[in-house]
């Protein structure tokens, strides 16, 4: 059993990536942090890597229920683990474009620009790179933002069937890169480069999630406590409602009261906003954060995410990790595209039972012909902030997730033009499925920063407009969610948000690069 305090310096509630990225980088001998996490650790056992256990019985994934905008019930693909959804991740970690953080015109409209620059993230995307483990190889995606430096470690490589594709997409004039991925594959590192890697978690410990990368170190360099199935109520705040004085959660079969100098919710941009809704009060009858604004849990986003099986019936696909390039080549406009489609990358290999998961009708031995002659993909396109997009509570504290798709047609156009790219590869046959409301591993934009309370929920550090020491550090902050996965930026301002937490704490910022393990070679 954890001994608790009393109180603490600061309490961060969720263990993720942006809660484990913040702990990692406040951890220090002598301070005393809080982490407070709803679930367990996740063991590592044989199911970890089971068809059957991850897609079918969906051992894993948690069993509540949400309300969709018709107040349908499903049950979200979310993950409740030290290390959060980071557990189940593909572990791509990618760079926004520095276009991305400027207003960006997309066929439905324009995804509005950050309130600050790309060139104030890229120190924090290079320290980020390397807390991660990101391998890949600057210089190759064609519309690549300035870098400081070099990725930490070197690209993974293709195995033969998806160097045949890089070969071939370069003779139709695309420009196939390494997709920058944080994977402990190097000369002594855990990875055994399996094809249970993409939508599962791992076993052996060697993805670059965030109990691996940020807690685990974090909890080693001292002065954290971590608490795990631990459930936070809500936040309390003193009589003027304009500090947060305590966290109530259940632990151990008791509600528990701690204290702290400075809260941070962690909790993921769905629940991160259902905390702050749930925490209303007289001083703020909308839930914390929400007097000024009328943001809170507004402008949801999750992208328009489509997987793809490009299907050859005379060429069986033996590659096992699968998930080892990218194409950029569509993702900005151009003189013969007048509006971005999006971005596409290599999936985890589908197996047959991953296909049955979603075809319940279909006989395994039919979807085992179509799997190991498919070569998959992952296709990815903005979806744009949209205030009617929203996460609410309903009268009996259940979720709502209201959400409309758009930007449809841009979506479409990138499935249309990636089909025919693969149809002249000798893939005749396509198909296709849309990820739907359940899927919400890109969830984010539902506390977006900005320079202006009236028009966002946070200032540009992620703290609470309407409150002086209570930050949210996940991906509620982003104004827009831009075509590529973003584990690496929900880091990236993690650490920049540490800093001005240290500050309100009277300390010194120190925050070293993190080392980088010499390399010598990487195979193929």
């Amino acid at each position: 059993m954890t001994e608790l305090k009393t109180s603490y310096d600061v309490v961060i509630i969720g263990a993720g990536v942006g809660g484990g990225a913040l702990a990692n980088a406040l951890a220090a001998p002598g301070r005393e942090i809080l982490m407070i996490e709803r679930g367990p650790r996740l063991p590592r056992e044989k199911d970890n890597w089971s068809v059957d256990a991850v897609f079918h019985k969906k051992k894993y994934a948690t069993k509540e229920e949400w309300r969709d905008k018709d107040g349908a019930l499903f049950n979200p693909s979310t993950y409740y683990y030290v290390g959060g959804n980071s557990k189940f991740f593909g572990a791509a970690t990618v760079r926004f474009r520095k276009e991305d953080f400027e207003d960006l015109q997309h066929e439905a409209g324009i995804a509005p620009a950050w309130p600050v620059s790309y060139d104030t993230f890229e120190p924090y995307y290079a320290r980020a790179e390397r807390l991660m483990g990101t391998h890949g190889e600057a210089g190759l995606d064609p519309i690549e933002p300035p870098r400081s430096g070099p990725m930490p470690y070197p690209a993974i490589g293709h195995e033969p069937e998806i160097a045949w594709f890089e070969t071939k997409l370069r003779q139709k004039g695309l420009r196939p890169f390494p997709l920058p991925i944080a994977i402990d594959y190097h000369d002594g590192g855990a990875c055994a480069r399996c094809r249970t890697c993409d939508g599962f978690a791992c076993k052996i410990g060697a993805k670059g999630d965030a109990e691996m990368r940020l807690v685990n170190p974090a909890l080693a360099k001292g002065g954290v406590t971590l608490i795990t199935e631990a459930f936070v109520h809500r936040l309390v705040t003193d009589p003027s409602g304009g500090r947060v004085t305590a966290v109530e959660f259940d632990y151990q079969g008791e509600r528990r009261t701690v204290s702290a100098k400075i809260f941070v919710s962690a909790a993921g941009a769905i629940n991160s906003s259902a905390l702050l809704l749930r925490s209303r009060n007289d001083k703020h009858p909308n839930g914390l954060g929400n007097n000024t604004s009328d943001q809170l849990g507004r402008n949801y986003m999750a992208h328009n995410n489509t997987a793809m099986m490009a299907i050859s019936p005379f060429k069986k696909n033996r590659v096992v990790f699968q998930k080892s390039m990218a194409i950029n080549d569509f993702y900005l406009a151009n003189s013969e595209r007048p509006y971005p489609l999006g971005n596409v990358q290599g999936l985890g290999k589908l197996q047959a039972g991953m296909l049955t998961a979603s075809v319940k009708w279909a006989p395994e031995s039919m979807m085992a012909l179509f799997a190991e002659r498919s070569v998959d993909w992952w296709l990815m396109s903005e979806d744009l902030p949209d205030p009617n997009n929203r996460v609410s509570l309903d009268p009996d504290g259940k979720i709502r997730l209201a959400y409309t798709a758009n930007n449809l047609k841009a979506h479409g156009e990138l499935v249309k033009v990636w089909s025919k790219i693969m149809r002249s590869l000798g893939y005749p046959l396509i198909v296709t499925q849309k990820m739907d409301i359940k899927v919400s591993m890109h969830q984010c934009g539902t506390a977006r920063f900005g320079t202006d309370p009236a028009t966002s929920v946070l200032d540009t550090n992620c703290k609470v407009w309407d409150v002086e020491n209570l930050y949210v550090v996940d991906a509620s902050f982003l104004p827009s969610s831009t075509g590529f996965n973003p584990s690496l930026t929900i880091v990236a301002q993690a650490l920049r948000t540490s800093e001005q937490i240290l500050k309100e704490l009277g300390e010194t910022i120190a925050l070293p690069m993190p080392p980088v393990r010499a390399v010598e070679t990487v195979p193929a």
